[in-house]
């Protein structure tokens, strides 16, 4: 799957994954020489450390060990910190407003807010197999309202206390057995093509 992306969807998305860093610590490289696959897996890699960093960094160690602040879906309301799987979806959103050529959201086979639920057969097959393969991605193209995209899955897991007492305690989830490192959803990286 080496198939390179159209120039002007190629700058779009090079830019981006430039512009958070990714590219920095590695010799220069040509944009025509990014596959599909090499993009989404860099624009993961970001997603994947920042939303890693908020959940051990803030969310667990704030309201697990120093038992300061509480990560609530009512965060505005509570006066509390925002759930990690809220600040993903807040930042995806934001993505979407600045026209970017990608998109990318959190879906899960047990998601706690069903808007999280899989909605393509793509999607569908994704968390399938990275449910069954937790240390490969899944990659597939799919055609969406006529348009053809890359489709990356990747798995999300659980990386601190606060993930798997979120959903294992909330009244909404249809899961309650998490266990630390377990799969609970997948990471959707979408490139049109």
């Amino acid at each position: 799957m080496k198939t390179a992306l159209p120039r002007p969807a190629h700058a779009a998305v090079l830019t981006a994954v430039v512009a958070a860093g990714i590219a920095t610590a590695t010799p220069p490289v040509r944009a025509e020489t990014w596959s599909y696959k090499e993009i989404a897996d860099a624009l993961h890699s970001v997603m994947e450390s920042d939303r890693t960093v908020y959940t051990r960094l803030i969310v667990n160690r704030l309201q697990n060990e120093e038992k300061v602040i509480k990560a609530s879906e009512h965060w505005k309301d509570d006066k509390a910190l925002v759930l990690p799987a809220q600040m993903f979806r807040y930042g995806s959103e934001m993505v979407a407003e600045k026209g970017a050529k990608f998109s990318y959201s959190l879906i899960s086979e047990w998601p706690v807010n069903k808007q999280n639920a899989p909605r393509t057969d793509v999607e569908k097959e994704g968390l399938k197999a990275i449910a069954a393969k937790p240390g490969q991605p899944f990659y597939k193209e799919e055609t969406l309202g006529g348009k053809k995209y890359f489709t990356a899955v990747y798995p999300d897991r659980a990386v601190a206390k606060a993930c798997i007492s979120c959903h294992n305690d909330h009244k909404d989830s249809p899961r309650k057995d998490f266990k630390m490192g377990e799969v609970m959803g997948g990471v959707v990286v979408r490139l049109p093509m």
